[in-house]
């Protein structure tokens, strides 16, 4: 493998909150949000409210032949509860919504005071306590788009680009950057 960088590199603590999950509707959406959690660094994500082993499965699926063992997930949480937690550790709260301040304005100040931070990324209308309770709300443009697509922009603006190089100790398996071909290999552990 090439040089890489670790999750502990990276410096911030992130977990993500994802509100609103819809189990029949958001499945796919709520796990390429976890998914963008896991390969972009954080260190969890908590899904409130909602139960879905799916979910729960597909990610640890994932963990199991990619890495990332240290990536907690979370379903059926009370968002007040974690917010409070992440709050009392000294942690912010940053909500990406397309109606916050604009991420240039804000990435620098969130990096340097925030050690610990809670992304909270909404599925549905996200409801007005949410913006009150943030330290940050963020929009990563004011249109409308994806909470996927905010998660990774926020997360690489946060690192700076350096997680695109994160690699995983404990992975089965590893990618071989190529320009034509899928080259995947088993690690050895000898």
């Amino acid at each position: 493998m090439s040089s890489c960088t670790t999750v502990e590199e990276l410096g911030n603590e992130v977990y993500v909150l994802r509100l609103g999950h819809r189990p029949q509707r958001d499945k796919r959406i709520t796990t390429h949000v976890a998914l963008v959690a896991r390969a972009f660094g954080a260190r969890g994500i908590y899904i409130a409210e909602v139960r879905d082993d799916s979910i729960k499965q597909s990610i640890k699926k994932v963990i199991s032949k990619w890495g990332g063992s240290y990536f907690e997930i979370s379903d059926g949480v009370d968002p007040l509860t974690i917010i409070n937690k992440i709050k009392s550790e000294s942690g912010c709260i940053v909500h990406l919504t397309m109606y916050g301040l604009p991420i240039d304005n804000v990435i620098n100040e969130i990096r340097e005071k925030c050690k610990k931070i809670l992304v909270i990324v909404g599925a549905e209308k996200v409801e007005r306590l949410y913006y009150e309770i943030a330290d940050y709300n963020v929009a990563i443009g004011n249109q409308p788009h994806s909470e996927v697509s905010a998660l990774a922009i926020f997360l690489d603006r946060l690192w700076r680009g350096r997680e695109i190089n994160i690699c995983f100790p404990d992975a089965e398996y590893y990618i071989v950057p190529s320009r034509r071909n899928k080259v995947v290999k088993r690690v050895d552990r000898k």
